[in-house]
């Protein structure tokens, strides 16, 4: 009974000692920064190279990044100063809680700690990474999910394959169902001035949604949809390794972080999928209905210049 008894504690003892090093491996340690400077010409065109994984802090000169919206993104101005780009280990305090001009302080908050998606994925380039069409191959005519039975067209998605930046939406709408094509509609318009302002072009992104195909009257996504749909957007973002993911809308970042966090909360600041930085923002279609939120949208676009142009120099 008592080497029972020991074996079962020693068991214990190793699921207590695993589950922390599984803790200490989540996303953490990593400090703020902010970047000065101009933006390198590298931040306007394709992704730059993918070895370079180097990190500044403090580079000497004045912030060219206006506060305010660009054309086509009109809003008042959100006032002068450096956007600070932070990766966080655990949940931030609210915006309203901190101060600009003083560091970001994580505390414990009510909401769950995100946790990353089961399918793993290779970020530093060791090992097979499946290749974009050999992904749309696997998906085939899908019929994994009831929406099969109400689309036009599936829609993947488009865009660099090797590109630095990828936003990730919601579900197609009619306008994308129609096309076969992601963002195309008012949203997708919307979306092009916003990466222009970044003096980028589509071509230059990759986008796609957490849904292939519309779900019946732009409902939102249902939970046995979004099962059928992520794996393959999980492989997507595994062949493209992006430098940086933009999280569109409350069901992207939702579903991306594992996270149930209100998209007003989890905005404005990194987090991270597997090793790549993660920014949430508002979904274009809510900016049509709520103009007055392109400014916060315009902040968090310009931390994602600011991180592209830190990852290319």
């Amino acid at each position: 009974m008592q080497n029972a008894a020991k074996d079962e504690m020693l068991v214990l003892i190793r699921s207590l000692r695993s589950h922390i090093e599984a803790d200490r491996e989540l996303p953490g340690n990593v400090p703020s920064f902010s970047m000065q400077g101009p933006l390198p010409e590298a931040a306007s065109q394709n992704r730059p190279a993918k070895g370079n994984t180097g990190r500044r802090t403090g580079v000497e000169g004045e912030t060219v990044l206006s506060s305010s919206v660009p054309g086509g993104l009109d809003s008042p101005s959100a006032g002068k100063g450096r956007p600070t780009v932070t990766l966080p280990e655990g949940d931030a305090a609210p915006a309203s809680q901190r101060s600009s001009d003083s560091p970001q302080i994580l505390v414990p908050g009510p909401y769950r700690r995100f946790s990353v998606p089961e399918m793993p994925i290779t970020t530093n380039g060791e090992g097979e990474v499946r290749a974009l069409n050999n992904v749309r191959t696997d998906l085939g005519d899908c019929r994994r999910c009831a929406l099969h039975m109400g689309r036009k067209n599936i829609v993947f998605g488009e865009g660099n394959p090797h590109a630095g930046l990828v936003f990730v939406g919601e579900a197609p709408g009619a306008d994308e169902d129609d096309q076969g094509r992601p963002f195309v509609g008012r949203a997708g318009q919307l979306l092009t001035k916003i990466i222009e302002a970044m003096k980028m072009q589509r071509q230059d992104v990759y986008i796609c949604n957490i849904l292939k195909c519309r779900p019946p009257g732009n409902r939102n996504p249902a939970a046995g949809e979004i099962a059928a749909c992520e794996p393959f957007l999980v492989k997507q973002l595994e062949s493209i390794r992006p430098k940086v993911i933009c999280a569109l809308g409350t069901f992207a970042a939702q579903t991306l972080l594992k996270s149930d966090v209100a998209i007003s909360l989890l905005r404005g600041k990194f987090h991270r999928y597997h090793n790549i930085p993660l920014m949430p923002t508002y979904h274009p279609a809510y900016l049509l209905r709520n103009p007055s939120q392109k400014r916060q949208v315009w902040e968090d676009v310009k931390q994602i210049m600011n991180m592209l142009a830190d990852d290319s120099g």
